[in-house]
């Protein structure tokens, strides 16, 4: 007994470590997008210059995204994360370091490709020490990825506000997330192959099953991509509204979203993935409906809202199911991850060409059709349910005798 409470403790302790790791995650995509603004000044390079450089995070995720999983099977997975959320916080500094285009493009790919690997690796262990516990808790840790984003954004906010120099303002901020990411990892799982396991492929192809994961995940970040960058134009254009209104219609979708987040274990632990994520699409394609239709701010922010509170455990439950779903969880979430950050990219703009062409009001009755998506697909993620506490096949959580 004593050793069953022993291994319960670690667990526990597993379970805040690795959400300490969400946050400073989330905390240096705040950090960042604060200092796009000087960032483009410092470098000299124009909108469109601009628009083609942010492409290359995604462009690195989706190249190093894939090696994740071989980075875990050599050093282990505590020591792989250690590794990869270093290399992310201090990787914040290269692209306030550029000089030009082209540097700028070097750096956000390092940018990206480091960001992608700790987040395949962090929702890894995220998903095992959910089985481990028994219960939800990927959208709590997503939901922290959130909350360190805002607390990321609020530093920058102030940075920007006293005339910093964002190379400084970002040496600071990488030293700080540096050591707290890499002490958090200590108490993290230390999850170690079994002697006669394959090393996963260091390239491949998602298995099909993350496919269809991903497919749930691309209708839910095409949903919150469109949310976040076209809401305030959509109430600025198509309905009038005040500046402030419109930014505030933004805000509120995004917190929306947050403390949706937040609340979404408990949902999912009485309801299941499936039933969640379907009354979720339901609530999110309510939302849709009601921004085309709107013809006055506040029923169009009401719409955003019901969006930012159907999609918001969505991204979370796939990862969950992704990392349950084959014999290599690293791989399926990898490619989950592909997918969804190939949304984000792909969204904002296919949302202004489809504006373009039509109108705003078009290009949310896509969204709209998309969140139906949700609701039809819903039933891939059954592999996030869990009808008894799972044991994991690899040695239980023990502390790394190195450390």
């Amino acid at each position: 007994m004593g050793e069953v409470v022993h291994d319960r403790h670690e667990v526990r302790r597993a379970r805040y470590a690795v959400a300490a790791v969400f946050a400073v995650h989330g905390a240096v995509t705040g950090s960042f997008a604060t200092r796009v603004p000087w960032i483009q000044e410092h470098a000299s390079v124009s909108a469109g210059q601009l628009g083609l450089a942010l492409a290359f995070p995604a462009l690195g995720a989706s190249v190093a995204m894939p090696l994740a999983g071989s980075v875990s099977h050599r050093f282990g997975a505590r020591n792989a994360l250690r590794g990869l959320i270093a290399l992310w916080t201090l990787s914040l500094v290269l692209p306030s370091l550029a000089p030009n285009l082209l540097t700028l493009c070097l750096a956000l790919f390092v940018y990206g490709a480091t960001a992608g690997m700790a987040d395949v690796a962090m929702n890894a262990l995220g998903v095992e020490v959910e089985n481990r516990l028994g219960r939800s808790i990927m959208s709590g840790l997503h939901g922290l990825w959130s909350a360190g984003a805002l607390i990321g954004s609020a530093a920058g906010t102030l940075a920007a506000h006293l005339g910093a120099d964002a190379r400084l303002h970002h040496v600071l901020a990488a030293g700080v997330l540096t050591v707290v990411g890499v002490a958090s990892c200590a108490w993290v799982l230390d999850l170690q192959p079994a002697e006669d396991e394959e090393p996963p492929p260091r390239f491949a192809l998602p298995p099909r099953s993350a496919l269809l994961i991903g497919a749930v995940g691309f209708c839910a970040v095409f949903a919150e991509g469109a949310s976040l960058d076209w809401s305030a134009v959509y109430l600025r254009d198509q309905l009038q509204s005040s500046a402030g209104l419109a930014a505030a219609c933004t805000t509120g979708f995004t917190l929306t979203m947050a403390l949706a987040r937040f609340v979404g274990d408990k949902v999912v632990d009485r309801y299941g993935s499936v039933r969640t994520v379907r009354v979720g699409g339901v609530l999110a394609a309510a939302g849709g409906l009601l921004i085309v239709v709107a013809n006055h701010p506040a029923a169009a922010m009401g719409g955003f809202a019901l969006m930012g509170l159907g999609i918001a455990v969505v991204v979370p439950l796939c990862f969950a199911a992704a990392g349950r779903s084959g014999p290599n969880p690293s791989l399926a979430i990898a490619g989950v991850a592909t997918i969804t950050y190939t949304s984000g990219l792909v969204a904002p703009s296919a949302i202004g060409g489809i504006a373009q062409a039509t109108s705003l009001t078009v290009s949310f009755g896509l969204v709209t059709v998309l969140a139906c998506g949700i609701v039809v697909f819903a039933g891939v993620l059954r592999a996030g349910d869990r009808d008894r506490p799972k044991v994991s096949r690899r040695a239980a959580a023990v502390p790394d005798p190195r450390t």
